[in-house]
């Protein structure tokens, strides 16, 4: 009799959680992910809404004679277009990208495309991938887009040495949508992590702007790559209680996963709501083959609660470590939010609002580089910052910064040390001319006896 009478309790019991989770859901709104990061600058902000706008170029065939020129147009001088490639050029390999060097803003270009739903080759990459198959600099990256990244490097090494060399005052850039976006940000990494063979230029002057970035590397990358790699997410309009957020980045479904099951996609990511919702965060941040955005976050937010219409947009920053977009938001819009044109309309929109209140308080022109170091130094702190919360929440693999300078910059000029006495002998500078980028990518691993790939162990000594 007591069994038959705890049915009852236990019914409701569950109907109660499940009745929760559902308002919990539907309550929780994109920008309280982001609400208590700081506002970001006109000046850090500037690069986004035209990078938007060289990645569309790249759809085109002739930029002389453009079809879908949005009505800002591109920006971009045909001339000074370097290169393009192709997937005829890239066989399958990468996706197609073009090199062009900004004389305007003193900047080297290199944009890559996004996912071709048409394209077998651009699902391959993406399906090269397995939990925790590939481990890369104490971490985990996405397999696939690192072999396109290498793929890349390989191709163009030696015109980007040549660029860089000619302009030393110039940018380094690396930029892609979604499938592109991961390419360049994985790109970014191992370019800097090999900075020697691109001229030995400084890691300052590279950077790398993902847009709608996929989840390609683990928390300890994300965040110790923050000072080189910039994720950019749009949350638009916010329609009743279903908010519009681009899906890519807050799912940790593999994107293997995802593609997989394309034509069932919201079932998917509905059951990958569920699942992520009881597992702790605690949890989460202790897996270290998890996946995330990478870099510094640029979140986009246009949202009224409980209201309909666009409202405007404000874009906050922060290299957050736990709380990095780990809510999956219930959205009608989720992939529309991806597009890469709407992006750059909402980015665009929420520049010209910065810039017109800053012509409003009209700043001096000594003021305005006040501010700019001003804001690099507050960078560097908040990325130091969140380099020593990742060892507080013990994030695997995660390094405390150090007073003079962090772990992995020890570590590069260490390489670049070697490498430089290497390239004094006439037979190792030739090896190294030889090697190809993935060769490079193989050197930070050794084999064990079954023949299984492990990550390099760093010297202890000193």
């Amino acid at each position: 009799m007591s069994i038959l009478c705890g049915l009852p309790l236990l019914e409701c019991v569950y109907c109660l959680a499940c009745a929760r989770w559902a308002w919990k859901r539907c309550l929780h709104t994109a920008g309280h992910d982001s609400e208590t990061w700081g506002v970001a600058a006109a000046e850090e902000f500037e690069p986004i809404p035209r990078l938007c706008r060289y990645i569309l170029a790249g759809y085109e065939d002739d930029l002389r004679h453009p079809l879908w020129e949005p009505p800002r147009g591109y920006g971009i001088n045909p001339d000074w277009v370097i290169l393009k490639r192709t997937y005829r050029h890239t066989r399958g390999q990468a996706p197609p990208y073009f090199l062009y060097v900004d004389h305007q803003h003193a900047d080297i270009v290199t944009a890559i495309r996004g996912l071709n739903l048409a394209k077998e080759s651009d699902y391959a990459v993406l399906l090269d991938n397995k939990l925790g198959q590939r481990k890369f600099d104490g971490g985990y990256v996405h397999n696939g887009l690192l072999k396109a990244a290498g793929w890349v490097l390989d191709a163009e090494c030696e015109v980007l040495k040549e660029l860089v060399e000619k302009y030393p005052n110039y940018t380094l850039t690396f930029t892609g949508h979604s499938l592109g976006s991961g390419v360049a940000a994985l790109l970014t990494m191992v370019g800097v992590q090999n900075r020697d063979r691109l001229g030995n230029i400084d890691r300052k002057r590279v950077r790398c702007y993902a847009i709608a970035p996929a989840r390609c590397m683990s928390l300890n990358l994300a965040v110790r790559y923050a000072d080189v790699i910039n994720s950019v997410v749009l949350q638009a309009s916010y329609s009743l209680f279903l908010d519009l957020d681009d899906f890519l980045p807050r799912t940790a479904t593999p994107l293997e996963d995802i593609f997989k099951s394309l034509f069932c996609l919201p079932c998917l990511l509905c059951l990958r709501c569920m699942r992520d919702t009881c597992i702790p965060e605690e949890k989460m941040l202790k897996d270290p083959r998890r996946l995330y955005a990478p870099g510094r976050l640029y979140h986009i937010v246009e949202r009224k609660p409980f209201r309909c219409g666009r409202f405007p947009p404000v874009v906050r920053t922060a290299v957050p470590v736990d709380g990095r977009f780990e809510h999956i938001v219930l959205s009608c819009n989720a992939t529309s939010d991806h597009a890469i044109i709407w992006i750059e309309r909402e980015a665009q929109r929420a520049l010209e609002l910065m810039l017109e209140k800053d012509e409003t308080t009209e700043i001096p022109v000594e003021q305005k580089m006040e501010r700019q170091e001003t804001l690099a130094r507050e960078h560097s702190e908040e990325y130091r910052a969140a380099l020593q919360r990742a060892v507080t929440l013990a994030v695997p693999h995660a390094y405390s910064p150090s007073p003079y300078g962090t772990f992995q910059e020890q570590d590069e000029s260490e390489q670049s040390d070697k490498s430089n006495a290497d390239s004094s002998s006439g037979s190792s500078k030739k090896s190294k001319t030889r090697e190809s980028w993935n060769q490079a990518i193989e050197r930070f691993f050794d084999k064990d006896k079954s023949g299984h790939m492990l990550l390099k162990k760093p010297d202890s000594s000193g």
